[in-house]
């Protein structure tokens, strides 16, 4: 039996803090920052290439196995999460729509900044769909 796939925490934490950092910084700066980390994890999820995760993973100081895992498919989860609110930010802004623009980035960086405190809310999300799903299939089999 192979062991599931897993991205070491420390990784996982970068990506959380360039999420945040880029967003923030396209608040004050362009907001045309918000595709580095919109490319990295759409590169990320489609491709099983994201940049951020790569470089970091040059600066781990143990193995991977060494830290914490992440869930890869959560991860996914909550990577398109953010690429949908990063994308209707982007959308917002260059469209002269600048409520939705704050609105959708707000929301992205307030979950990556309450991610790296140590609460998911996509995985707190993930789970909630997961249980639901879960119950709607034990009643599909009792009918």
């Amino acid at each position: 039996m192979s062991k599931p796939p897993f991205i070491p925490r420390p990784l996982v934490r970068a990506n959380q803090w360039t999420i945040l950092l880029f967003t923030v910084a396209s608040w004050f700066i362009s907001p045309w920052l918000l595709l580095v980390p919109l490319v990295c994890n759409l590169g990320g999820l489609l491709f099983n290439f994201n940049p951020v995760i790569k470089i970091g993973r040059r600066f781990l100081k143990k193995r991977p196995s060494d830290y914490i895992p992440e869930d890869v498919t959560q991860q996914k989860f909550n990577s398109t999460i953010a690429i949908t609110c990063l994308t209707l930010g982007l959308i917002g802004f260059t469209s002269g729509l600048t409520v939705m623009g704050y609105v959708f980035t707000i929301m992205v960086a307030l979950a990556s900044g309450i991610a790296i405190l140590g609460f998911c809310i996509g995985c707190f999300l993930f789970f909630q769909i997961n249980q639901l799903r879960y119950k709607l299939k034990k009643n599909e089999a009792k009918i």
